[in-house]
């Protein structure tokens, strides 16, 4: 059956790669690619939408595996215009869905905001750390945010005030299908110079110890309470494992990465033989930080 989708302002892509837009830079096409012109775009098309179509929401594409089938129904990209950051009153930043970490924290630092470099040290956008109680370097957004706006699939838009979202480790209970398309951030008065060596700092420290001049995907597994991934993993014997074009970081065993012509499945079946040789070696069952979403090719 042939499904027409409702006209839009911003851009509207059939079978549209998928690998150039995240960081493993491997996976297949999004069925329809949509990059809204502006929030009333995306809720016009949403609210015209026909129900039986999945919408997937991402960001930047750094905490995610697009498997190498693609993703059916449409993928909403929050481009340039949700990049937005702005002084929000009362010590506070306005920040669009698509705005990155490092944005918001050098936007807040222009304004005298400190507590909010720690987003400089998490790759990925406002809508996704939101999501996922994303965190670092000892803080994570629960400590910081104070409202958020979301486009629900029915194409409503709501604010949803930070206890709503009942946040714990890198998880939220953000309602089934929404997108957020702003956030609001509060931040404590503070030097300029102070809050930069912050950033700095938190800079440093990534160079120093994450793979970032490879395609990766971030943190591949979360935490166990009182444990370190990185650590298991490694004491498990996975550092420099590799399966086809897909290795575990010899730099932070936390990581994976694409050596350069990995599918998406040679990523996820490393991830999935390193979660077995972990519980055979300690016992723990790690759990997935990546998102993993799409069809297996």
């Amino acid at each position: 059956m042939t499904i027409t989708l409702p006209s839009v302002r911003g851009k509207l892509k059939q079978d549209a790669p998928l690998a150039p837009l995240v960081w493993f830079k491997s996976g297949g096409q999004a069925e329809w690619l949509f990059e809204p012109k502006d929030v009333e775009d995306l809720s016009d098309f949403l609210k015209q939408l026909d129900e039986t179509l999945p919408v997937w929401p991402l960001g930047l594409g750094s905490n995610c595996i697009i498997r190498d089938g693609g993703i059916g129904g449409v993928v909403v990209r929050l481009g340039k215009p949700f990049a937005t950051v702005e002084e929000g009153g009362e010590n506070r930043m306005r920040c669009g869905g698509g705005a990155s970490g490092i944005l918001v924290s050098s936007r807040a630092r222009d304004a005298g905001l400190g507590g909010l470099e720690f987003l400089r040290g998490i790759p990925g956008t406002v809508g996704g750390f939101v999501r996922m109680n994303g965190g670092a370097y000892g803080r994570e957004v629960s400590d910081v945010l104070v409202s958020c706006d979301v486009m629900l699939p029915s194409g409503d838009l709501q604010t949803l005030e930070a206890a709503e979202l009942n946040y714990s480790y890198r998880h939220s209970e953000l309602p089934e299908g929404a997108i957020v398309v702003s956030a609001l951030f509060r931040g404590t008065p503070s030097e300029k110079e102070t809050i930069q060596a912050e950033m700095d700092r938190i800079a440093r420290a990534r160079e120093d110890s994450q793979p970032l001049r490879t395609k990766t995907g971030g943190s591949t597994f979360k935490n166990p309470e009182g444990k370190k991934a990185w650590q298991l993993v490694d004491a498990a014997g996975c550092r420099g494992l590799k399966i086809g074009g897909a290795q575990v970081s010899e730099k932070h065993t936390n990581f994976l990465i694409n050596l350069g012509d990995a599918s998406s499945a040679d990523i996820e079946e490393l991830g999935e033989e390193v979660r077995r040789r972990v519980k055979s070696n300690s016992g723990v069952d790690l759990q997935w930080e990546i998102q993993r979403v799409g069809k297996k090719a």
